[in-house]
């Protein structure tokens, strides 16, 4: 069985878009009719996100899929993303997927995980909207294109496009209950144990460019960071 978790933290506004791109992947042919089982990890959530979750379990269910919601209150990624690899595990996943609530996955993106034959995936990311940022959303767009490395050998780590099977993510002990950098400690943890990690850029994946980012100090924050030093250098 191969599992995939999502940490979502009042993401009522972007799950759903996130659970319909998950179910066409996971009824891609190219699984080979293997069980998909999705697990939503709602943490510290005070918005609709459990009903849209839960409308989405009943199409799940009739494709033939699992969709599980968990509910925590750590109010931390990593805790949320362990939580989720815990019950996938328990469940008897062989291969875990992780993505974010905000992020919308490719119909090819287990397959492609799965077919580069290594004990870890780390993907790389596209923006497609950049409007949040407005007046400076053209010249972000222009940066991150021209420095972000959107091709097979990019050393980039998102926990929006990430996979890892079930042997080596216990090997290396799991991801950490930290606020962020969960999945840099985990892709340092894997590397320690020799496991063999893919920097690929066929898992495909679009995720958002907002700037009310969930976790402090991820993407989000990243893309703030560009704004502010590309304002400075117009400014200067």
């Amino acid at each position: 069985m191969i599992g995939v978790a999502i940490p979502a933290h009042d993401e009522e506004a972007c799950l759903g878009a996130c659970l319909a791109a998950l179910l066409r992947a996971a009824r891609h042919p190219g699984l080979a009719g293997e069980p998909v089982a999705v697990c939503v990890v709602l943490d510290t959530c005070a918005d609709g996100s459990a009903a849209v979750a839960a409308r989405y379990r009943r199409r799940f269910e009739a494709a033939g899929c699992v969709l599980e919601v968990l509910e925590i209150g750590a109010r931390q990624v990593g805790a949320a993303r362990a939580a989720g690899a815990r019950r996938l595990l328990e469940r008897g996943a062989r291969w875990l997927a992780f993505t974010d609530a905000d992020t919308r996955v490719s119909p090819q993106w287990l397959v492609a995980q799965l077919g580069l034959g290594v004990d870890a995936v780390c993907g790389s990311v596209t923006v497609d909207d950049w409007s949040a940022h407005c007046a400076m959303a053209g010249r972000l767009r222009e940066h991150f294109a021209l420095h972000y490395q959107d091709r097979d050998g990019h050393r980039h780590i998102h926990g929006a496009n990430l996979g890892v099977s079930a042997a080596a993510y216990l090997a290396a002990g799991g991801f950490a209950a930290v606020g962020c950098h969960e999945d840099v400690l985990l892709v340092r943890a894997l590397e320690g144990t020799g496991a063999s990690v893919a920097w690929s850029a066929l898992p495909r994946v679009i995720t958002s460019a907002r700037i009310d980012a969930r976790a402090r100090g991820g993407f989000g924050d990243a893309l703030l960071a560009m704004t502010a030093g590309l304002d400075a250098g117009l400014s200067a």
